[in-house]
């Protein structure tokens, strides 16, 4: 199984062998991401739409995240636990944010937090650090902005635009985070983030020069039957056709009775099952 990844391995690998990442929302998801080697599960607020229906991600509340995380947790995964921070619960006040933040650590075992946003997350990142919660940034298409953006667009395309998020990482990484999520944002500017700063970068449509990738769950395993892929989704697998298979196979098993056999019931010993057709008789005949 190997050594348990840490904030400590992550930093290490500045550079070096890239990282792997991907969502996870339940123990079932984490074990399969950690038996295949997944060095970081990030439990996202990206289980709203993927799991639970929303449109989007802002309806991820606290509760859900904490439910979710826990959920993940309890599958022991060797891969480092990071529990997102969902929209308004780093929003309204430091304390607030402390207290929410902690709230994951402590009720959902995560063991880092990640949130959205460049220098006006300052303080709250700074906060969250004197509280001693690791924290990981995440820059670029950042989707609890979504509404701001006017849609799911890619960052940093202009020049002041690319400049900002330069400058938004490494005061990030000054600030003491241990890892940054670029996410949609043009190759050469997460090339140049990932050169500048001294923390992993993590890309999300950001390009291969990232110190790891990561990409959610259901996406890159095709879960979803009707949705649009993004352009920097590949799929390994379609998971989702597969499923609908399966079902149909079993239903129409199920509709000829072909399923369950015999090898699939349960039986009584011999004597036992004689004796209890002589009690049914004198049931029925009664």
């Amino acid at each position: 199984m190997g050594e348990k990844i840490t904030v400590a391995t992550v930093q290490a690998r500045k550079g070096g062998p890239p990282l792997t990442m991907v969502t996870a929302y339940d123990a079932v998801m984490a074990t399969i991401a950690d038996r295949a080697g997944a060095d970081l599960i990030l439990v996202g607020d990206s289980v709203a739409d993927n799991v639970l229906g929303f449109s989007d991600t802002l309806s991820a509340t606290v509760e859900i995240m904490i439910h979710h995380t826990a959920a993940v947790a309890r599958a022991r995964p060797r891969a480092m636990i990071i529990g997102d921070m969902p929209w308004l619960s780093y929003h309204i006040s430091l304390e607030e944010s402390v207290r929410n933040a902690g709230r994951l650590i402590r009720e959902g075992q995560a063991e880092a937090v990640k949130l959205e946003g460049g220098r006006k997350r300052l303080p709250v990142i700074e906060a969250l650090l004197a509280a001693e919660i690791p924290v990981m940034g995440h820059l670029g298409l950042t989707p609890q902005s979504v509404r701001v953006m006017g849609g799911y667009r890619v960052q940093g395309r202009r020049l002041e635009a690319a400049r900002t998020l330069v400058e938004d990482a490494r005061a990030l990484a000054a600030a003491g985070v241990f890892a940054i999520v670029l996410e949609g944002v043009p190759t050469i500017v997460a090339r140049a983030i990932t050169r500048l700063v001294p923390v992993p970068t993590i890309g999300i449509g950001a390009g291969p020069h990232c110190d790891g990738q990561v990409l959610v769950f259901h996406d890159l395993l095709g879960w979803h039957l009707d949705r649009r892929k993004a352009k920097f989704v590949r799929q390994y697998a379609q998971l989702g056709e597969v499923a609908v298979s399966a079902l149909q196979s079993f239903f129409a098993d199920v509709r000829s009775g072909a399923f369950p056999s015999e090898s699939e019931s349960y039986r009584m010993e011999e004597e036992e099952e004689r004796a209890f057709e002589a009690l049914l008789n004198e049931l029925e005949g009664g």
